[in-house]
């Protein structure tokens, strides 16, 4: 009785280990993807006065529908070498008549600026096979909500300790952190191969998120920055996905 209930529900999980795997050449199929993408991002509107241009690294996971439906949550890390912000306007006072920052140990401290900063988002979009190798992948459009952060970070030389007013929790008061809710936009062309062995998008991204200062103080204007920012990054973002789905076994085989 046992042996038969078993080949009974065998024979109902066979149907659906077929569908499973179908045929990425000619088939539509759904499968979860993993995403790991780079951009090279120009900023603008108030962005643009406090910073350059930037890298972005992050990665995301992909679910794919049948219906070539694309559903993704993805994090990625903002990071910039240089900043637009004159030193006197960020540092202000704590300078000496020569721009430089006196340290802890009474000596000129050498230290560097850098953009740093995060974006998270829900995206929905759609693929459209066209131009493609098989029904699963072609141009795409995408929309995206989520949150954006980004700030001020200065390293100072491994020598040299920080001056008294940029020690413990001081340099908060300098870092011009701001975030808020941000909408993005992307189009792009998405390729998958027929053996899964090659899968990667190239697109220009379009973000814009409408931020608030997050410190309690700015040193500069020694009082609290209330003023409302737009920031925004327009994009040039490619990324690599590793698909998880099953390859349909071939239909023939030789020995």
């Amino acid at each position: 009785m046992k042996c038969k209930s078993l080949i009974i529900t065998i024979l109902l999980l066979i149907p659906i280990f077929v569908k499973a795997q179908k045929d990425i050449k000619t088939e539509k199929i759904s499968t979860f993807m993993f995403q790991f993408t780079y951009a090279y991002q120009f900023p603008g509107l108030d962005t643009k006065t406090l910073y350059t241009n930037n890298n972005s690294i992050g990665g995301s996971l992909v679910y794919k529908t049948a219906s070539n439906w694309i559903f993704a949550f993805n994090g990625n890390f903002i990071s910039g070498n240089h900043v637009n912000i004159e030193r006197k306007e960020l540092f202000g006072d704590i300078l000496d008549i020569n721009g430089n920052i006196i340290t802890g140990d009474g000596i000129y401290g050498s230290y560097a600026l850098y953009q740093r900063g995060w974006h998270f988002q829900g995206k929905v979009g759609k693929i459209f096979p066209i131009l493609s190798p098989n029904p699963n992948c072609g141009f795409f459009v995408q929309g995206g909500l989520g949150y954006l952060l980004n700030r001020v970070r200065t390293e100072f030389s491994s020598y040299a300790s920080p001056p008294p007013a940029m020690a413990g929790d001081y340099p908060y008061g300098y870092d011009r952190q701001r975030g808020g809710f941000a909408w993005s936009g992307e189009f792009g062309y998405l390729f998958m191969s027929n053996t899964r062995a090659l899968n990667f998008s190239l697109s220009v991204e379009f973000i814009q998120a409408y931020t608030k200062p997050m410190r309690k103080w700015d040193f500069n204007l020694m009082k609290k920055d209330t003023n409302v920012y737009i920031d925004q990054y327009i994009g040039i973002r490619a990324a690599i996905y590793i698909p998880t789905y099953k390859r349909k076994p071939a239909e023939y085989y030789y020995y």
